[in-house]
C-alpha cells in the first residue's frame, strides 16, 4: 500500500471535526443543513429545508412529545445552521441570545428532615394538622396519621413499636403544637399487614389448594 493510500484511510476523531450544534440529529443532518446554504435558488432551498425537517423529525421522534414540536424543529434547523440559513420559515426565527440564557433554578426544600425514617411528607401532614382547629376532625386526622407513621416506622424497624412512641413523635415533630388527646389509642394492626402485596393472600390460598390436590393425586396413585 502506497503512502497516499494510507493518508486517504486516516481516521478522523470527533475532536478534529466541526462541532455538532445539536448532537441528537447527528453529523449527516448537519451536513444536509450545510448543503442547504449552498443552494442559490430560494424556492428549491425552501423545498429542501422542509425535507430536512422531515428527516430531523424521523431521527428525533421524541420531539413530537413536546408542545409546538414543529416550531422546535425549525428552531433546531436554524441553530444547526448557525443562524445563517435564509429560508422562509413558518415560524419566527429564534434569537441567538436565547441559547445563552441560564435556566431558572429548580426550587427545592432546604429545610432538613427532622426524622428521615418518616420522610418529609409526614412533616407536611403534621404541619397541616397543627394548623387545624381542635375538634373531632383533628382527632381523627391525628389517629390516621399515627397509623400511617407506625407503618412507616415498621418498614425500617421490624420490631413492634408502642403507641406512646408514635404519639410522642407526632408532638415532637410538630414542635409540640399538636397535643395528643388524653387516652388516645392508635388501634391494633398486625405488623407488616398493610404492606402485603395485592393478591398475595389469594395466591397463598391457590397454592394451598394446589398442594391439597397434588397430595390427593399422589395418594390415589399409590393406593
Amino acid at each position: 500500500m502506497e503512502n497516499n493510500d494510507i493518508d486517504t484511510c486516516k481516521l478522523l476523531y470527533n475532536t478534529e471535526r466541526v462541532r455538532l450544534y445539536i448532537p441528537e440529529y447527528g453529523r449527516n443532518v448537519q451536513k444536509m443543513v450545510g448543503y442547504l446554504k449552498t443552494i442559490e435558488d430560494r424556492e428549491k432551498r425552501n423545498e429542501q429545508a422542509r425535507a430536512v425537517i422531515k428527516v430531523m423529525e424521523i431521527i428525533n421522534p421524541a420531539v413530537r412529545l413536546q408542545d409546538n414540536y414543529e416550531q422546535k424543529l425549525w428552531d433546531h434547523l436554524h441553530i444547526i445552521s448557525g443562524f445563517s440559513l435564509d429560508v422562509d420559515s413558518p415560524y419566527p426565527l429564534p434569537e441567538p441570545e436565547s441559547l445563552n440564557e441560564r435556566p431558572l433554578p429548580v426550587p427545592f426544600e432546604k429545610r432538613p428532615i427532622k426524622a428521615t425514617h418518616y420522610g418529609r411528607n409526614i412533616e407536611n401532614i403534621i404541619e397541616l394538622i397543627a394548623s387545624t382547629e381542635d375538634g373531632d376532625k383533628k382527632t381523627e386526622m391525628i389517629r390516621s396519621l399515627a397509623v400511617y407513621m407506625r407503618q412507616q416506622y415498621l418498614i425500617w424497624n421490624k420490631d413492634t413499636v408502642a403507641d406512646e412512641t408514635i404519639l410522642k413523635d407526632i408532638e415532637k415533630l410538630s414542635d409540640y403544637r399538636i397535643q395528643i388527646p388524653e387516652g388516645m389509642q392508635i388501634g391494633k394492626v398486625e405488623s407488616g399487614a398493610s404492606f402485603a402485596r395485592p393478591g398475595a393472600q389469594h395466591q397463598k390460598n391457590n397454592n394451598k389448594n394446589q398442594r391439597q390436590k397434588n397430595n390427593q393425586r399422589n395418594w390415589k396413585q399409590h393406593k
